[in-house]
């Protein structure tokens, strides 16, 4: 079975055994299991529901493998002929889940 779902701000479309890797869910460890509720379409062949904007009923449960920091990004920015100059990196917060069970 295949759904859409929006988790974070962004859509995925996964099936049962995905592996995804996700903005951090807040109080999460390694071993949690994450239910998501904001279904948007669910279902395979005849069956196929789309949900306006979410499927009611529809969960997918998730469970968190890990956390971990994501690459290292520098934003770098330079006024020219002014000597200003500003360094700054950021490692985005990142959880890797595996998609268990799809509800319809």
């Amino acid at each position: 079975m295949k759904a859409t779902i929006k988790t974070q701000g962004k859509q995925f479309s996964v099936s049962e055994g995905d592996i995804l890797i996700v903005d951090r869910y807040p109080k999460t460890e390694a071993g949690s299991t994450v239910e998501i509720n904001e279904v948007l379409a669910a279902g395979e062949g005849e069956n196929f529901k789309v949900g306006t904007p979410f499927l009611t009923g529809a969960s997918v449960k998730a469970k968190v493998l890990e956390n971990k920091r994501g690459k290292k990004v520098i934003v770098f920015k330079m006024r020219k002929r002014k000597g200003s100059k500003r360094k700054r990196g950021h490692r985005q917060e990142l959880s890797v889940i595996k998609i268990e069970s799809i509800k319809a």
